[in-house]
């Protein structure tokens, strides 16, 4: 039979005449030793923690759980404030420590069917009204302790993520500044690699960011998203990175000394940018270069002015390394002879397609149809405007010699107009 409470309020219920919050209450101690029983037996990771742990917060959280819902089943309240601010600061001490989310809720889930379990078997066949009661409530508590859990949780894991962040991106401030980069490390918790594999990366569109009507915002992110993740599962360690949609900078911690990419080393390269390309779905273009920790800043610098010259060349997507440009890069340094070869192509400047084909013809080895392929236009288009380009620069794309200074002029010509770029 149901007892009495105050007006609006759900009636106390009762099995066998007893209120069931009474028969929680007195079963309090046999129950936390039940719960904790079934919670190292079911959700192992309990198992894993002290004696001293489990017997101490856990347990009494376990108690603290009981006695809130025996005063939900005495009062028809869900708990206040101060009750579910007490679950987020339990909640959020398990994620400090590493216990998975899935697991505390689970905690509360099997709490709970120790509790239903015990008072329960305890109901008659009179009772029915207060066992449907019973079950709404807990039902209602459960739904309460699991958002309250959730939002603990995760409240704790963003700022436990973003002090990581913080501490990661220091780590990588310092190493691209140059010095020792060994205080940052510690401060990160990381062990530094004894080399950094240093991948510049030119990160081509996603087929989604070419779609009209696509939110293309989206679609860079999900790029970029899936690229780290697999960044990520390829790396042993900690990878660090600076990344847009267009591309950036990756520190990869290798194991060995730097000695150069030659060899398996490339080959071994090669296949991270390819995985790399073919999960986030875009083409990537990126020079490598290898350095010690201290020497991250001036390795950076390099493979960054690599894969400029190596996409100012007209190179496809891939892996490139100075030795790859070498022609290119010492005539992108700045010089009288840089200037001059620019000048060679500044008839050019106000016919920009010209300058795309002449890049595209030479890139693909003097093949007008590849380049015709690359550019989207017919081959016919090609010949005109390398036609259209000897009229204007006297160079011949199509002889050796002349593709040879054509291709020396196209590095400088992008020097120098980088550099006035970067004064304006």
């Amino acid at each position: 039979m149901t007892g009495s409470n105050a007006v609006g309020r759900d009636p106390v219920p009762q099995f066998g005449g007893v209120p069931v919050h009474k028969r929680l209450q007195d079963a309090a101690g046999a129950l936390e030793r039940a719960v904790m029983v079934r919670l190292v037996e079911r959700l192992p990771v309990y198992g894993t923690l002290s004696a001293e742990h489990l017997g101490g917060d856990i347990a009494k959280q376990v108690t603290r759980g009981i006695r809130s819902f025996a005063a939900v089943l005495n009062t028809g309240e869900m708990p206040g404030q101060a009750e579910a601010a007490t679950i987020r600061e339990s909640s959020a001490r398990r994620a400090d420590e590493g216990v998975p989310l899935e697991a505390v809720v689970g905690a509360y889930h099997l709490g709970a069917e120790e509790c239903a379990t015990q008072v329960f078997s305890t109901a008659e066949p009179g009772d029915l009204g207060d066992v449907l009661l019973v079950q709404r409530q807990l039902l209602a508590f459960l739904r309460l302790v699991s958002c309250e859990v959730a939002a603990g949780y995760v409240q704790e894991r963003q700022t436990a993520l973003s002090d990581e962040q913080v501490a990661l991106q220091s780590l990588l401030s310092r190493l691209l500044e140059g010095g020792s980069p060994q205080a940052a490390a510690d401060r990160a918790g990381i062990r530094l690699p004894p080399c950094y594999l240093v991948l510049s990366i030119a990160v081509g569109p996603h087929p989604d960011e070419l779609v009209p009507g696509v939110n293309h915002s989206v679609a860079a992110r999900r790029k970029l998203r899936r690229l780290r993740n697999e960044l990520q599962r390829q790396t042993r360690g900690v990878p660090l990175s600076v990344l847009s949609g267009d591309g950036g900078l990756v520190l990869v911690p290798y194991e060995t000394p730097p000695t150069g990419l030659v060899g398996a080393d490339r080959d071994r390269v090669s296949r991270l940018v390819e995985q790399l390309g073919r999960v986030c779905g875009a083409e990537l273009l990126a020079a490598a270069a290898t350095a010690t920790p201290e020497g991250v800043a001036e390795a950076a610098r390099l493979a960054g002015e690599v894969r400029e010259v190596a996409a100012a060349s007209g190179r496809g997507p891939g892996v490139y390394l100075l030795d790859d440009v070498l022609l290119e890069y010492q005539l992108s340094r700045p010089g009288p002879a840089r200037d001059g070869l620019a000048a060679l192509l500044a008839p050019l400047d106000a016919r920009p397609e010209l300058l795309v084909t002449l890049r595209a013809f030479l890139a693909c080895g003097l093949d007008r149809r590849r380049a015709a392929a690359r550019l989207q236009v017919h081959p016919n288009t090609v010949d005109y405007r390398l036609r259209k380009a000897a009229e204007f620069t006297g160079l011949d794309a199509a002889r050796g010699a002349d593709a040879l200074t054509l291709r020396a002029a196209l590095a400088a010509h992008d020097a120098v107009r980088q550099g006035r770029s970067d004064q304006a």
